[in-house]
């Protein structure tokens, strides 16, 4: 499932982008020879039977899916018949060139426009918006955020809260926000009356590079019983007799509220010493009990956690979210923006140092992601596809030789000089750019390694 997955996702985003520069090349009257999916030998070739004006273009799959390319009638890789010279890619205006360069890359943030679109008019089941209990000591905390409540709006002021559809659409609107102060209007469990709380903006150094705007305003997640799942033989709970299906109301007097809290309160408990013997209150099947139960100590990296040997929560409440024909597409414009926004920052972020290199992914990543959304169904396979479109789109803009933002800036040295730069310079730094992608690639297959638990 998951090569076949990775393996459909590479197809659909390589050919969208190799058609843009196809298509607007033909639109222009550049002859295109051949259009490829994918490198080295060909596994399949055949040609238009009713082909544009001028046009005879050789399509290919080729037995290496990890890119394709455009090949077009360019003087400067070989000789050029006097009669289709007009036709020649390097005899086209600069803003034709500059067109046809810039239509890969627009064509991956139109197909993650309209992906989008069709995840939001076919609607999709998300996590309901009801929040565990925050972090101790956290900001949401000291905001008064509680165990239990529901997020209706959100907004950076109390004029302009728009309404949440989810929590994953939450965790999404609060990661735009970066540190700014935000506003959230909730809805306390087993209230019909809401309240509206101001969660002040964050400290400077609170975005780290293992704390985003989520973790760091200490959200932990959606909301659930404290229901004990699966009881492991032989661990903690099961020698203390506790069962499947129990709710855990009270440990040692204190309130647990959600699952979130219990698993916090077991792990807490074995961080400075061996947990000693607890008096829980559990439900079951509507009865009281009083059980005694001494968690387990385990030390991972170095620092002990309590452990009682047990899955702790139910599924989280979900909800049935979709849009009609215009809201769709306006969603879909705005949240394939944001993606662009998110992936500019973050490599701006790389580049000045405020994120560790640990957060490039490679090829192993992408597949495992591509497997995960697809077990999970079609809009979440789409929602992957449309990320991957606009990372895809945004990575081959960037102004690196041999990417396509290579060749614009390329273009942009011609456009100000009236000259474009000498072949010495080209090859220099195509090898240089070259090297650099390489470089890349392998350290984003290393982190790819070390994140599947491939590598120490």
């Amino acid at each position: 499932m998951t090569l076949l997955a990775f393996l459909l996702a590479l197809g659909v985003l390589i050919t969208v982008h190799e058609w843009g520069h196809y298509r607007v090349a033909v639109a222009c009257g550049v002859k295109v020879l051949t259009f490829s999916i994918g490198f080295g030998k060909p596994l399949l070739r055949w040609k238009s039977r009713q082909p544009h004006a001028g046009q005879d273009t050789e399509f290919l799959i080729s037995l290496i899916p990890l890119g394709g390319y455009v090949k077009m009638l360019d003087e400067n890789e070989g000789d050029v018949a006097l009669q289709d010279a007009p036709m020649a890619f390097n005899r086209q205006p600069l803003r034709v060139r500059a067109a046809i360069v810039s239509a890969g890359p627009l064509a991956n943030l139109a197909l993650a426009v309209c992906l989008h679109a069709v995840t939001f008019w076919v609607g999709q089941y998300e996590t309901q918006a009801t929040l565990a209990a925050p972090i101790a000591g956290s900001v949401a905390e000291a905001a008064g955020l509680r165990s239990g409540d529901t997020v209706l709006r959100a907004g950076t002021s109390t004029e302009d809260l728009q309404g949440i559809a989810s929590l994953d659409a939450l965790r999404w609107w609060l990661l735009q926000q970066d540190a700014s102060a935000v506003y959230l209007e909730v809805q306390p469990q087993g209230k019909s009356s809401a309240r509206v709380l101001s969660l002040p903006a964050l400290a400077e150094d609170a975005l780290t590079n293992t704390s985003d705007a989520w973790q760091a305003r200490g959200f932990a997640g959606a909301w659930s019983r404290a229901v004990l799942a699966d009881v492991h033989v032989g661990g903690a709970a099961h020698a203390a007799g506790l069962q499947r299906g129990d709710e855990v109301l009270r440990i040692e007097g204190r309130v647990v509220s959600d699952a979130s809290t219990l698993r916090t309160m077991v792990r807490v408990s074995g961080q400075h010493e061996v947990p000693l013997p607890q008096m829980w209150d559990v439900l079951r099947a509507g009865h009281p009990l009083h059980i005694e139960v001494q968690p387990e100590q385990i030390t991972e990296a170095a620092q002990h956690f309590g452990r009682i040997g047990a899955q702790v929560g139910e599924p989280p409440a979900k909800v049935w979210v979709q849009y009609g024909m215009w809201d769709g597409i306006d969603k879909a414009i705005v949240k394939t923006w944001e993606v662009v926004v998110m992936t500019l920052d973050m490599l701006g972020r790389l580049l000045t140092g405020h994120a560790s290199l640990d957060n490039l992914s490679g090829p192993l990543t992408m597949a495992d992601y591509a497997g995960r959304s697809a077990s999970l169904g079609m809009g979440a396979y789409l929602s992957y596809l449309a990320l991957v479109s606009v990372s895809l789109g945004v990575f081959n803009l960037l102004p690196l030789p041999v990417l396509d933002g290579g060749h614009l800036l390329y273009y942009l040295y011609e456009a100000c000089t009236g000259y474009p730069p000498s072949p010495q310079w080209l090859d220099t730094l195509q090898r240089a750019g070259l090297a650099l992608l390489v470089a890349l690639m392998v350290f984003s297959v290393f982190n790819d390694l070390v994140r599947l638990g491939w590598l120490p």
